[in-house]
């Protein structure tokens, strides 16, 4: 293949980079539910015709890293025609955890039969069915944790496919919401599709796909130069999850991480036995948390695309908690389980590039789900993931109340919050003083109270609540988290230490207290 030109190349993947960002800002805009328009709980990524990632917009890794899996099981399912649209959320066949509802399009050229490429669009929705509001309870199966839906086609060749869409909205809370996400959702793919045939119409069909081969060569290339920063050999690391919430554990992720002749070898066959609750990840979440670990160690300006994933393998054995056997329950593999795969893959790294990679961060998205009916007879489902610390590094303090590592949201506003939904936020502030001591302090978690103005369920998914995430070079560990309800109104009210996973019931005056883990410190003091 001819060699690209420099300029061209650096526009090319600049232009494919923004039509997915403004995809993105196109969902947001038009969502209504303030998961995916506040919090920015999406993703959005370009695939050319045979289902390879071209292009991205720089949203949510564990979204990202996985979306190829969805496109390969969207083909594999429906045989593609002009118009339509794909939904998916089966994390068997594509998905990753049941709330993150991803859309497949293809974009077919003027007179081709054939698509030339592929766009996902995937959103965490504030609700999809299951024995719990928020769909992200402990659940001993992956049917009592939500609406499951394998590759089907919302739309037909441009015609709605109401019957599908009716029995989707018949099994969720607050339907209308679901419903108007879903077209945001369609809305910002089909923005993305005009985009891009407008870009092939300028540069020509064969100009185009050819770039984006280039692009894909050129993030392997750089890929590769990077990788050079480690050692040859094979290091281990482990950790583990603390429990599933229904009283098992811990469940161990255990890496050997080889880097040999350019390429990384993830295997993680070693780790534990898949859990009875929720904590399980497919295999499509350990392929993203490999990537990202990959992605840290290149340079910000590369392009994330197929070529990343030409750098390594990762290995994983059927029935373990990376590894679940359907219909194994995963709603916290995607948020907790990813987490924890990142740790160790940074701790595996660090042993290869010693003094480089930087303490462990809060290790936890603290998921936090409430729902029930409103005075108005109205019902609500909310969730939200709640910022901690960062891990410090070699060579500087970390942050603070940030999100970290496999997600990239931001926080929900307190005014929206209570806008929208019958609960009180009485506090929001950094919990000072949570993050690990050293030579560079970790950052602080946050503490967030929340009162139920109503009767309500409320449901939390977490972790690092047993053991604080650990330091390094001798840095101290962050503090653990911890989950608490105080009950009842008025003075001298009792207080309730919960566990890191479950569902309670509140009622009207109850107050649930979150307090996220610190990230770990760098270096003796």
């Amino acid at each position: 293949m001819k060699r690209p030109d420099p300029v061209r190349l650096e526009i090319c993947h600049h232009l494919l980079a923004a039509m997915c960002e403004e995809a993105g800002l196109l969902l947001q805009q038009s969502a209504v539910s303030p998961n995916i328009r506040e919090r920015r709980d999406f993703s959005v990524a370009a695939f050319d015709r045979k289902g390879r990632l071209v292009a991205q917009a720089a949203h949510i890794p564990v979204h990202l890293g996985s979306a190829g899996d969805a496109i390969a099981a969207a083909r594999s399912a429906i045989a593609f025609e002009p118009g339509d649209v794909a939904v998916l959320n089966d994390p068997y066949e594509g998905g990753t955890h049941l709330p993150d509802v991803t859309m497949v399009v293809p974009v077919f050229a003027p007179g081709r039969r054939e698509p030339d490429w592929f766009l996902s669009g995937r959103a965490h929705h504030a609700d999809i069915g299951g024995a719990t509001p928020g769909s992200m309870g402990v659940a001993r199966d992956l049917y009592g944790e939500g609406l499951v839906i394998p590759p089907v086609l919302l739309r037909r060749r441009g015609e709605p496919q109401r019957d599908v869409l009716r029995m989707l909205l018949s099994n969720v809370r607050g339907s209308k919401e679901r419903q108007l996400d879903f077209a945001a959702q369609e809305s910002s793919l089909r923005r993305l599709s005009a985009r891009l045939l407008a870009l092939q119409a300028d540069w020509g069909r064969g100009e185009l796909m050819r770039y984006a081969e280039h692009l894909m060569d050129y993030a392997e290339r750089e890929g590769r130069a990077a990788l050079r920063q480690l050692a040859t050999g094979s290091f281990h690391a482990c950790d583990a999850l603390e429990d599933d919430g229904m009283g098992n554990g811990p469940f161990a992720i255990d890496l050997r991480l080889t880097y040999s002749k350019g390429r990384l070898d993830f295997d993680f066959t070693r780790s534990g036995p898949m859990a009875v609750g929720g904590v399980n990840c497919n295999r499509s979440v350990v392929l993203a948390a490999c990537v990202y670990a990959l992605r840290c160690l290149c340079p910000s300006r590369l392009p994330t695309n197929e070529g990343l994933f030409r750098l390594f393998t990762a290995r994983t054995k059927l029935g373990t908690v990376v590894d679940p056997i359907k219909p194994a329950p995963v709603a916290g593999g995607n948020v907790e389980t990813s987490q924890r795969l990142v740790d160790v893959c940074l701790a595996a790294i660090e042993k290869a590039m010693p003094g480089r990679i930087p303490a462990c961060s809060a290790g936890t998205m603290s998921n936090l789900s409430m729902g029930g009916t409103s005075a108005a007879g109205v019902g609500f489902a909310f969730y939200e993931t709640l910022p901690g610390g960062a891990g410090a590094g070699p060579t500087r303090d970390a942050r603070s109340a940030t999100q970290t590592h496999m997600t990239n949201t931001r926080n929900t506003p307190v005014e929206e919050s209570e806008l929208r939904y019958p609960v009180l936020v009485r506090a929001l502030t950094v919990r000072r003083g949570s993050g690990g001591k050293g030579k560079r302090r970790g950052g602080d978690g946050i503490e967030k109270q929340v009162e139920a103005l109503v009767p309500a369920s409320v449901t939390f998914l977490g972790e690092r609540h047993q053991s604080g995430p650990p330091g390094a070079a001798g840095g101290g560990s962050g503090a653990r988290g911890a989950l608490s309800i105080v009950v009842g109104a008025g003075k001298g009210r009792p207080t309730r230490a919960l566990p890191s996973k479950g569902t309670w019931a509140l009622a009207a005056g109850d107050l649930v207290v979150v307090r996220t883990p610190g990230g770990g410190g760098h270096g003796r003091a």
